[in-house]
């Protein structure tokens, strides 16, 4: 299980009752909401945009506030947080007009509106970074580099400006390989042998963090010389990589921290009964303490009541650095802040409006300076 993930579905959750509580923004109105899992795989990212589309169950959970029909379709919806699962669900739902915005899809390509009317996104695209990574790499005169990416939209678009970039700029490239983690293990051994025996010290990655994380394990093998890393937003802000020592002084940019009152006190508040209500935090509840709750699984001992979720240290209650979480917070606002400028006025809200998705992208389009990327 991703914990991270589960945070940002669950600070989804938390702004959604932040919204619900103001009587400045949607007064007297209550929102609902639907969370589908992706698993991080495209085919399951494509079966959540149709269900999204016609009303069907969803597979975590949703709220009883919200009436339903056979014919029911979300006006808008926050998500994905990889960039090739967006893409296949902003062709869906912009043939629709559902909005969509991404807390975390970064690719440039995403920008082309005639493919993705429908798109936003509440995190710069990477063409940006990229451009910035290449005035980096020249500002501190390297200007013999390798260059890795993941072998995914994310990585070969990122890549692919940086590289332009890099150009421009008068920057050398010895060799640019990719990588993705499904592929054959021969590819990755390639890929690091390409490392170890080149002569470039500075390396660009424009890697996933799962991607990032294969290919330093196997370095770590056979350690090459020192290399100073220069890496994507990804994998650049990620603690775990600070237990490979080759990644001491590496440098990217990050999204930037924040501070969210209260979602620390929303994600610790829970208990093992609530946990049984959702597929999802009976799975989070059992790995994490590694007991099975009364009516799940079997195989393993039952939790007792004794577990404590304040003590747990995972990426789930990690709290110190909210960088991508709060662009999910951002985006489940904008979307409130949308659906705001079409059924309220400066006073009330018409609790019995009718409106479609279309004039809640329509509504995103004029938020898009304050709170919304393309």
């Amino acid at each position: 299980m991703d914990y991270r993930e589960l945070r940002f579905a669950r600070a989804m959750e938390f702004t959604i009752h932040e919204i619900n509580n103001r009587t400045d923004l949607l007064p007297g109105i209550t929102l609902g909401y639907q969370i589908h899992d992706s698993c991080s795989a495209v085919p399951m990212a494509v079966k959540a945009a149709f269900q999204f589309t016609n009303g069907m169950e969803p597979f975590y959970n949703d709220t009883d506030s919200c009436s339903k029909s056979a014919a029911a379709a979300v006006p808008a919806l926050v998500g994905e947080s990889a960039s090739t699962p967006s893409i296949s669900m902003a062709r869906i739902l912009g043939l629709l007009g559902i909005p969509q915005v991404s807390n975390y899809a970064t690719c440039a390509c995403l920008s082309d509106k005639r493919q993705y009317p429908a798109f936003f996104r509440t995190i710069p695209s990477d063409h940006h970074q990229a451009a910035a990574l290449a005035r980096m790499v020249r500002h501190f005169g390297w200007t013999w580099i390798g260059a890795v990416r993941s072998d995914s939209d994310y990585g070969n678009n990122g890549m692919a400006s940086f590289l332009k970039a890099a150009q421009e700029e008068g920057i050398c490239v010895e060799y640019s390989e990719s990588y993705y983690r499904t592929q054959p293990r021969s590819k990755l051994e390639r890929v690091a042998n390409v490392i170890r025996r080149s002569t470039a010290r500075v390396i660009v990655a424009f890697l996933a963090s799962g991607d990032m994380r294969f290919l330093l394990e196997e370095l770590a093998r056979q350690p090459p010389p020192p290399l100073q890393w220069i890496g994507s937003e990804t994998w650049i802000i990620e603690p775990e990589f600070l237990r490979f020592n080759m990644c001491a002084g590496a440098i990217g940019f990050g999204v930037p921290r924040s501070v969210i009152p209260g979602l620390r006190e929303f994600l610790l508040d829970l208990s093992p009964a609530q946990a049984l209500k959702s597929p999802l935090l009976t799975e989070f509840w059992e790995s994490s303490f590694s007991c099975s709750l009364k009516g799940s699984s079997e195989g393993a001992r039952e939790c007792d009541g004794s577990e404590d979720i304040r003590a747990l240290q995972n990426p789930y209650t990690d709290t110190s650095q909210l960088r991508v979480t709060n662009t999910v917070y951002k985006a489940t606002y904008a979307i409130a802040h949308a659906i705001h400028g079409v059924i309220c006025n400066d006073t009330q809200c018409d609790k019995s409006a009718k409106f479609t998705p279309w004039q809640i992208l329509d509504q995103l389009k004029r938020l898009r300076r304050w709170w919304v990327w393309t």
